[in-house]
């Protein structure tokens, strides 16, 4: 008896209906440019076919009062305790790990003090603490920027101090001893400045621009510090900036909002390419000042920046770190025009979208995570938590989302004035006080405690998992499947990839074989076991109950690997191998999903990777069904890094072709969030969705949950009563209700939308009232 049971195979089939297969390529969206942030893009929507319609049907969503967050979740707010900072106002606030924020410098806006205190947060207790700090202390200054450096140190540039004077100087922060170091450095030092934006990448700290001078002049350069030999490369001009944020990713540096040289709040992205440029790749020159294009052309339409020689002198009583030269040296601070930056520079300006946030009302944060800038749009003094947001911007599609409206992540009643993120991408902080005067502390001086209140958001709970593991960088979405690899291989993973499914005959050692379901099965009447639920307990064993794999079923081409290689990257695998079951002996195993599905996952054991090549070895594009399948598999198996991939890559491709397939896989995998984004996807584009094979193909049980998700207050309106709304509404088409009129709903063409948007029915508030969201509070 024990015997029948190491010969039995461990994945149980299952029959039912397929959502996956059909074509290699659904067919384009018809809305797709519709979904697009670029604003000379129509935004009205093309028909899905020539024949129009006399009705125009509305299935509303309405907002409820105290509907609940998309999957119930909202961020907690906290009263923090201790030594909590006065109103300071351009203090540098970094979380640091281990569960500690800490906050330097800045101004009181009360009393215009500039300090150099360091304060500590514990994100445990919630309380402040004034931290005691040593060594060469630096002087006074608010502006600058503090980076957290192989998770134990703070490095501190530049800022200005209490005389208005810029400083150029960098001082380090060791955490773990409190301790305060100035590394004496080479190199053209830059600029003395502030509100600038400093990045980290690869042991280099790059400066992105700032303002500087007498006049706040507006710097438009860009350098790095190598901190491995300290010192500083010279300066390029790239895009001038302030209060802006900045990151590096795909080799690239990318630059987001701020005020631009006129002063204006913009919102263009830049970004600058790094890749195969020497001057970003090697080490700066050490030596010092290159005078290389020092004067100005005469041609230039910017002004000139003045020579400052005055003593920064702090109110500790001594020169703020002046005797490094540090402190905007004279020799530097002449009429000087750097050279334009290597490399390509290009610029993106979003005017106006359903999904652009505008950076002209409220009070905005960027940070970034995977691959993507994340916009809070916080509440200020003329815009409420109600119009509030967060939007995410995907920098390999350049494409706007919005993940949340404001009243999902903001209480009324808060304001909010510093934002910091862990480094892996996954939470984020904001730092604020409450705005109602009963709710407002005093301090012992009766002004208002600045940062009395924490909010931490789970970024997690959005669809970012983190930067550690970030999917691979994705330019476009290519029209055509295939992109020839023309780059060398990078790493283990890459000459592995050389032997994956290549038979044993030809020298490639593998000594496995794994079949799937017949590329030709019926999938009227075939699926695989994750589209029936199959169950995979604690230790990686299936269901017992299940029913197992008949002889005579026809399965795929067989997948040849190699038996290490799945048993050191597939915890399943390896136990099942221990446990000598029938793979141990027939060195043959059978999974019941596609066969496009399995040889992405076996693919991914080999590479980290996610798109699989084609039978020519050509790098690949995985079909979003595919993916799909794969966060299915990766729910079963327990493999988190999977999940991460094709979490980040379904929430940032959801598209109308496949809402249905990752709404139903994102369910049986337990991601909430994803089944909710792809739930409220489906209904915006009900009229489109209805008509995608993927919703066809959906189980008689998935395709009632799925209609359930509009609310019960939704209705299909046509005809007479149509007709009654468009004359309620006037001809503009919308009431301050969020009605639809007939008007809205025509595309350019003329004829009625198949698949409109959702609407929003009134819920009886005024346009300005607020609404308790019955946020958690401690």
């Amino acid at each position: 008896m024990a015997q029948q049971q190491h010969q039995q195979p461990s994945t149980p089939a299952g029959t039912g209906n397929s959502i996956f297969g059909g074509p290699a390529h659904l067919q384009q969206p018809a809305g797709l440019l519709a979904q697009s942030s670029f604003s000379s893009f129509s935004t009205a929507l093309t028909p899905a076919s020539a024949a129009s319609s006399n009705n125009t049907y509305i299935m509303p969503n309405s907002p409820l009062k105290h509907r609940a967050a998309m999957d119930g979740y909202r961020p907690k707010v906290t009263r923090t305790l201790g030594q909590r900072p006065a109103c300071l106002v351009n203090a540098s606030v970094t979380y640091c790990g281990n569960n500690q924020i800490y906050a330097f410098g800045g101004f009181d806006q009360y009393t215009d003090e500039v300090y150099n205190h360091v304060l500590r947060l514990d994100l445990v207790s919630h309380q402040w603490n004034l931290v005691d700090n040593y060594g060469d202390i630096p002087g006074v200054r608010m502006g600058h920027t503090a980076t957290l450096y192989k998770g134990d140190k703070l490095l501190v540039f530049g800022g200005e101090n209490e005389h208005r004077t810029y400083l150029s100087d960098l001082i380090i922060f060791d955490l773990k001893t409190a301790h305060w170091t100035q590394p004496q450095v080479t190199g053209p030092i830059p600029k003395g400045r502030a509100r600038h934006a400093a990045v980290l990448h690869e042991d280099k700290l790059f400066i992105v621009g700032g303002i500087t001078g007498h006049d706040n002049y507006v710097l438009d350069d860009i350098c790095y510090l190598d901190l491995k030999t300290f010192t500083w490369s010279k300066s390029w001009r790239f895009v001038g900036r302030f209060d802006h944020s900045a990151y590096i990713w795909s080799d690239r540096v990318w630059v987001f909002g701020g005020l631009s040289e006129d002063m204006d709040k913009v919102s263009d992205l830049w970004w600058l390419d790094l890749k195969g440029n020497p001057a970003f790749e090697s080490p700066p020159h050490i030596g010092t000042l290159d005078r290389s294009g020092l004067s100005r052309s005469a041609a230039s339409p910017r002004p000139s920046y003045p020579s400052v020689q005055s003593t920064a002198v702090g109110s500790s009583g001594y020169a703020a770190n002046s005797r490094t030269a540090q402190v905007n040296p004279p020799s530097f601070h002449l009429k000087t025009y750097a050279p334009q930056a290597p490399g390509a520079i290009s610029a993106l300006k979003f005017v106006s979208g359903p999904n652009v946030p505008s950076q002209m009302q409220g009070i905005h944060f960027h940070v970034y995570s995977s691959g993507t800038l994340l916009d809070f749009v916080t509440p200020a003094a003329t815009i409420t938590s109600k119009e509030c947001s967060l939007s995410a911007l995907d920098l390999a599609a350049l494409r706007w989302q919005k993940l949340a409206e404001g009243r999902e992540i903001f209480k009324p009643g808060y304001r909010w004035h510093y934002c910091t993120m862990n480094e892996d991408g996954t939470k984020a902080w904001l730092l604020g006080c409450p705005t109602d005067p009963g709710a407002i502390d005093l301090g012992a001086n009766g002004l208002e405690e600045y940062l009395s209140d924490i909010m931490e958001i789970d970024l997690r709970r959005y669809g970012f998992l983190g930067n550690n593991m970030a999917p691979e960088p994705r330019t476009t979405r290519p029209s055509s499947r295939t992109r020839h690899v023309e780059t060398p291989s990078k790493g283990l993973g890459d000459d592995l990839a050389k032997l994956f499914n290549q038979p044993p005959e030809s020298g490639s050692g593998t000594d496995f074989i794994v079949t799937a379901l017949s590329r030709d099965f019926d999938e009227e009447e075939v699926m695989g076991s994750a589209l029936v639920h199959a169950q995979v307990d604690s230790v990686g064993d299936t269901d017992p109950d299940q029913t197992w794999l008949s002889p005579d079923t026809p399965t795929s081409p067989p997948i040849h690997v190699h038996r290490l290689i799945l048993q050191a990257r597939w915890p399943h695998f390896a136990r099942l191998w221990s446990s000598q079951m029938a793979e141990f002996h027939t060195k043959k195993m059978h999974i019941p999903e596609p066969y496009s599905v399995v040889k992405a996952f076996l693919y991914y054991l080999y590479t980290d990777r996610i798109d699989p090549p084609d039978q020519n070895g050509n790098e690949t594009t995985a079909d979003l069904a595919d993916v799909a399948g794969l966060l299915v598999m990766s729910n079963i198996y327990n493999i988190p890094h999977l999940r991460l991939l094709c979490v980040n890559r379904l929430s940032k491709e959801l598209d109308v072709d496949h809402a249905c397939i990752i709404w139903y896989c994102a369910g049986l995998s337990n991601e909430e969030w994803l089944r909710k984004r792809a739930a409220n996807f489906c209904m915006t584009h009900w009229g489109r969705i209805v008509r995608t094979v993927g919703f066809q193909r959906l189980p008689r049980n998935a395709l009632v949950e799925l209609s359930q998700e509009v609310d019960s207050e939704g209705r299909v309106v046509a005809g007479e009563e149509l007709d009654m709304m468009q004359v309620g509404f006037g001809v503009g088409g919308i009431d301050r209700g969020g009605g639809l009129g007939r008007k809205d709903s025509v595309g350019s063409g003329g004829s009625d939308q198949e698949g409109g948007r959702g609407v929003m029915e009134s819920d009886g508030h005024e346009d300005g009232e607020e609404e308790e969201d019955g946020m958690e509070m401690s």
